[in-house]
């Protein structure tokens, strides 16, 4: 797969909350930060981890609104439906990804702030 459908297949799984299909998109020892550089997780237990607390919110849903590709990285901005403690909102997210032999390599999350509904 490209780079690029390999980001897209880990956007779909990650809509459907199919934690095993978005693990399958990250290679074993991938890494996860807050950008520029705080790790948060690394290989796929920890990003399991992470994901499965992030699945159990019952409004999770990022939309895509733009996607810039530049060979083996890939750049999304999304806005994210997500069940904060305070309630439902949306977070802007820009998300850069680096894609090797076919998986994703490291993941870096630039957030936004909340908004609730």
């Amino acid at each position: 797969m490209t780079p690029e459908q390999v980001i897209q297949a880990q956007l779909d799984a990650y809509n459907r909350k199919d934690l095993d299909a978005l693990l399958a998109c990250y290679a074993d020892d991938a890494c996860m930060y807050l950008y520029p550089a705080t790790l948060v997780a690394q290989g796929h237990a920890a990003i399991r981890e992470r994901m499965a607390l992030r699945f159990a919110e019952p409004d999770l849903h990022a939309r895509l609104l733009q996607r810039v590709v530049l060979g083996s990285v890939v750049i999304d901005d999304e806005i994210v439906t997500r069940t904060f403690p305070e309630g439902r909102g949306t977070v802007t997210m820009t998300m850069i990804y680096r894609v090797e032999h076919g998986r994703i390599k490291d993941a870096s999350t630039i957030l936004g702030a909340p908004v609730l509904d």
